[in-house]
């Protein structure tokens, strides 16, 4: 997927600048590289800044995702604690190529209800940083996502400062990724 060929995006798109998490417009026409593909998201290379495109814009960028709810989730009425693991684990800083739950962002998974037909997820999680302007894009990614996990009614996703995240926290698969080992 990132083989450094320049893109021409094909449609304007939301997009959100990296690091500090404004909004903007990615307009038809720009010139893009992506520089990251991970999550079912891009970050891309935009004249030398970057910026984060949703999977549900790939086709701005000439990438075709089918996504199929039904199949992935078939027979299962209500998530188990398992499948939010899993779900979270698709989450990615946009600058950084490990997962939340792998970087040890993610201080506190409480599910109410677990069983029934309605579940609510309550989340603490951190940064890596405490001036990181993707922190709300990043728990706004971690919202969609388990919100999407069949019955879960509610996500209450919590940034929190305390215990401060430090590189301790990672995994080893995840030093290892990063070249901390």
């Amino acid at each position: 997927m990132i083989d450094n060929q320049i893109i021409t995006v094909t449609r304007d798109c939301d997009a959100v600048l990296v690091p500090v998490g404004d909004k903007v417009k990615l307009l038809k026409g720009t010139k893009v590289r992506i520089t990251q593909s991970l999550g079912g998201d891009y970050t891309l290379n935009v004249g030398g800044n970057l910026v984060k495109i949703s999977g549900k814009d790939s086709d701005a960028i000439g990438i075709d995702i089918e996504i199929d709810k039904e199949q992935d989730f078939a027979g299962i009425s209500v998530a188990n604690e398992d499948m939010i693991w899993e779900q979270l684990r698709t989450c990615y800083d946009p600058e950084i190529p490990v997962n939340i739950v792998e970087l040890g962002l993610i201080y506190k998974l409480d599910i109410q209800n677990e069983g029934t037909e309605s579940i609510r997820v309550a989340i603490d999680m951190t940064l890596t940083a405490p001036g990181c302007g993707m922190g709300p894009v990043i728990a706004a990614d971690v919202d969609t996502k388990v919100s999407s996990l069949p019955g879960i009614s509610d996500v209450i996703v919590n940034v929190v400062w305390e215990p401060v995240w430090d590189q301790s926290m990672m995994t080893e698969e995840a030093k290892l990724q990063l070249g901390m080992l």
